[in-house]
């Protein structure tokens, strides 16, 4: 948020230039996904705080943070610092979680079902019945550990739920079994039939 002469003379590493004088007009210059980290910095923390009441104005971003002490701060600390141009526009991709697997590759494997793999849906049994992948095998998150003679240690474990929060629940119990294994980090609808649709937020 500082002036641009200044940040070239010195700012942190991968920053972004928007001096706080562009705040109020900047909001096409920040990244679509309102998921995104955003932390905010400037000369002190006053400075920040004015850029996030702005930016906090516009609504919808959830992951936004100021750096205490702003820039001086990171100097007193030793942080690292760059010289020369910035860009003006903050992009970011997502980056995939801890075993998580694409959909892409999900879809694939869901459809060929390799000898090596073996899809797992963690959902409960009542949501289960009202339709599952085709070749998969239901098991609840919460029984996981106490059904694993029904899990093979010879296969990929591709894990799935409604939304993946319970399949990365599953993947961490099963991988700190000794199974290899993946989740799908999406929400999937299945029908009675085994259609499918994958929405990945």
């Amino acid at each position: 948020m500082r002036a641009v002469s200044d940040a070239k003379k010195g700012h942190i590493p991968g920053a972004v230039s928007i001096p706080l004088t562009e705040i109020a007009a900047a909001y096409d210059r920040f990244p679509k996904d309102k998921k995104a980290p955003i932390v905010l910095y400037s000369y002190d923390t006053k400075s920040a705080v004015q850029a996030f009441e702005i930016v906090s104005i516009w609504g919808g971003f959830t992951n936004i943070t100021v750096l205490e002490g702003g820039f001086d701060e990171w100097l007193k600390i030793k942080g690292r610092v760059a010289t020369g141009e910035m860009p003006s526009k903050i992009t970011w991709e997502p980056k995939p979680r801890p075993g998580e697997i694409s959909v892409e590759e999900f879809k694939s494997i869901v459809e060929k079902m390799p000898v090596d793999k073996f899809v797992l849906d963690v959902r409960d049994s009542e949501e289960a019945e009202n339709g599952m992948l085709i070749g998969a095998k239901n098991i609840p998150t919460q029984d996981i550990s106490k059904r694993f003679a029904e899990i093979p240690k010879d296969k990929e474990i591709i894990v799935h739920c409604l939304t993946g929060v319970r399949a990365e629940l599953a993947y961490h119990t099963l991988k700190n079994a000794g199974y290899k294994t993946r989740f799908l980090n999406a929400i999937v609808k299945i029908d009675p039939t085994g259609r499918y649709e994958i929405t990945k937020e």
